[in-house]
Formats: C-alpha cells, structure tokens, sequence
C-alpha cells in the first residue's frame, strides 16, 4: 500500500476515534450532565415554592378555589409522588414547551387546575434534564399523589395507566379518552415518552381525585408515607 494511502487511511481512523469520543462525551453530557445541572435547579424552585406558599395569608379557602392565571412557563405548584420517594417533590410550570419541560413538569394550557373539576394534564421528562417521570411505570394503582399549590392541597389516586401514540391527545380531554364529553369528575393525568431514550410512545397515568385540604389544616397524617415494599 502505498504511503499516501497508508497516511490518509492511518488520519481517517484517528478521525474516526475523535469523532466516536466527542459521541460519547455529548451522550455523557445529556444523559448525566443535564440531570445534575436540572436536578439542582429543580429542588431550588421547590424551596422557592415552598417559602412563597408559607408566606401567603393564612386562608381557609377551598384548595380548589381557582387561582389568578398563571404566565406561560411559570412555576405555581409542587407535584409530591411517595411511590417515587419521600424526597419526590418536583415543581409544575405553565406549559410543555421544550424549554418548559427542561425546567421541570408541564401543564398542558388549558387543562383543569389543581382539585378541579375536569382533567389536570401534566408532562414530564422520562430522560434527561431531571427526568421527573422517569419511574412513572412504578406506580401502582390506589398510589397518592399530591398537587400542592399556593391555596392547599389536592388529593389524587392512581386509576389505571395506559401506552399510546403521540397524537393520542384524547388522553388529556376533560374526560380522560373520551373527546366531547363533558367533564364530571376531577382527573390527573400524567404523561411521559416510552419507553425509556425513545419517544415512540406515551406512558399515561389517570388518577382520581380523592379530596382536597386548605393550607391551613395540612395533609391527614399518612397521605405522603412510601408505600411498603411490594405494595
């Protein structure tokens, strides 16, 4: 062969190499780096919520008393999950743009408000950047989840969970599946790509409202417990 050849091939190769490490550094960054940076971001609009909560008037109004509109891409809840942890408290922003998403759990516009009548609609990341619904398959039906906002706190048991298309928006629909029909239940629905590094599908889990608390009477003891293993 050659000594050109053997030269162009030998720089072909080394190319190659730096091509495949800068692949593996981009991966790093977005499957590890995104969390840390997120993660860190997240937990600090939690502590952010949670001290503008405390600070708001004492009030015995309903939890499901309906607020101000909220601006796009605006934090104004905190999502609590126990089958996630009992350290699962992840901040609900207005919308579910990309750059919404990257900062925590979206609000599908338009979608009820917290204890609402009609279907509170929430997205999450299942990778990168947090991943708040990356253990979304964990739950279980009966699990709690709990929306708190600035006015109390709402309720909700998990139902059922199903796997769709994309364009399966009947999924969020006052009426979870059932498009046109009129709203006659307080709904939570939660959705996620799945399965997991692929967004072929959605993972979607539907939740009934339980109850819901005013601030200033707190949660019933119990209701943020981590279920007993193999609950």
């Amino acid at each position: 062969m050659p000594r050109a050849v053997r030269w162009a091939v030998g720089g072909l190769g080394d190319l190659m190499v730096t091509a495949g490490l800068f692949l593996l550094l981009f991966v790093a960054w977005q499957l590890w780096w995104t969390d840390v940076e997120a993660n860190r971001a997240q937990n600090g609009t939690v502590q952010e919520l949670t001290r503008d909560f405390a600070a708001a008037p004492p009030s015995a109004a309903p939890a499901t008393t309906q607020p101000r509109p909220v601006a796009f891409g605006t934090a104004f809840a905190i999502l609590r999950v126990p089958r996630l942890g009992d350290d699962f408290a992840r901040p609900v922003f207005e919308g579910t743009d990309y750059e919404t998403l990257k900062k925590g759990i979206g609000h599908y516009e338009g979608t009820a408000a917290a204890g609402g009548v009609g279907n509170m609609a929430l997205a999450g990341h299942r990778t990168t950047y947090g991943r708040p619904f990356h253990e979304i398959e964990r739950l279980r039906a009966g699990d709690k989840v709990v929306v708190e906002t600035r006015t109390g706190y709402s309720v909700y048991a998990v139902d059922r969970h199903v796997i769709v298309p994309p364009t399966a928006v009947e999924v969020i629909a006052p009426v979870p599946e059932k498009p046109g029909a009129k709203a006659n239940g307080s709904w939570l629905t939660l959705t996620a790509c799945h399965p997991k590094y692929s967004a072929e599908q959605r993972y979607v889990v539907f939740a009934r409202l339980l109850d819901t608390y005013p601030r200033n009477e707190g949660l019933p003891v119990g209701t943020l417990d981590v279920p007993a293993k193999g609950a």
